[in-house]
């Protein structure tokens, strides 16, 4: 666990303790790896890859271009300078809500969705929605780490969820 994420207490608010996964992100040999076992039970079976901002961002760019696929980013509100679709969800320490382009997904298209860390669940469960609301077949979803004590999977149990590592 120590060298997959760094645990930094109080952020983004006190009680919280955030997983940062930015040192894995910086070795080169280990984030190989972990995209390597993001896309394995996947392999074959997507046709875009979905990455939630803003580390999913870094995750999806590396599957869609290990396995020559597109890559759409899921944004925090006004980032996006075109019509959008909009999924409002519940964070473990406040509410949020996610975006993507209103034509960036054609129905049928099959996507992968990316996050860092699976809390939660409200993430997921949002960008599954803007997904499924393009007619878009949501394939899957996977994270580098799970908190499995956040019981998040259940927010996302009707879809296939692959976690790097979990505790």
């Amino acid at each position: 666990m120590d060298r997959l994420c760094l645990i930094v207490q109080d952020f983004p608010r006190p009680g919280i303790s955030f997983r940062d996964l930015t040192p894995v992100f910086g070795d080169g040999p280990a984030f190989r790896a972990v995209v390597d076992q993001l896309l394995e039970p996947f392999a074959g079976t997507f046709d875009l890859v979905a990455g939630i901002e803003a580390r999913g961002f870094l995750l999806a760019a590396a599957v869609a271009y290990a396995t020559g696929t597109g890559v759409v980013a899921v944004r925090k509100p006004g980032k996006l300078p075109r019509p959008v679709l909009s999924e409002s969800y519940s964070l473990e320490y406040g509410e949020a809500v996610l975006e993507i382009h209103q034509d960036d997904v054609a129905p049928g298209t099959r996507v992968l969705v990316l996050d860092d860390v699976l809390a939660t669940g409200g993430t997921l469960a949002a960008a599954t929605a803007l997904f499924e609301s393009c007619e878009a077949e949501v394939v899957g979803c996977a994270v580098v780490l799970e908190l499995q004590a956040l019981q998040g999977r259940q927010k996302v149990q009707q879809h296939r969820v692959h976690a790097v590592a979990s505790f």
